[in-house]
C-alpha cells in the first residue's frame, strides 16, 4: 500500500498480537488495544520477553518516546 502511514499500520494491528522493543532493549508482546499519535501503546495480555523466559505483565502502557519498533507477530 504505497501511501500508507505508520499510524495506519498501527490502526490495522489493533486487536492483534504485536512485538514491541523499547530503548532499554526490553521486548514485550501483547494484544494491541490502542495507540495514539505519540505511539503510546496499550497492550493486553502482555509479556516481558527475556533470553530464557517470559514474564506475564497483564495490561500495560508503553510510552511512545521509549519505543524503538512495533511489529505484528
Amino acid at each position: 500500500m504505497p501511501n500508507e502511514r505508520p499510524l495506519d499500520v498501527l490502526e490495522r494491528a489493533k486487536g492483534k498480537r504485536v512485538l514491541v522493543k523499547i530503548k532499554s532493549g526490553e521486548q514485550f508482546t501483547g494484544i494491541l488495544r490502542a495507540a495514539d499519535l505519540h505511539i503510546n501503546l496499550w497492550l493486553d495480555d502482555a509479556e516481558l520477553i527475556t533470553e530464557d523466559s517470559r514474564k506475564r505483565m497483564g495490561t500495560i502502557l508503553i510510552r511512545g518516546d521509549t519505543v524503538v519498533y512495533v511489529a505484528p507477530e
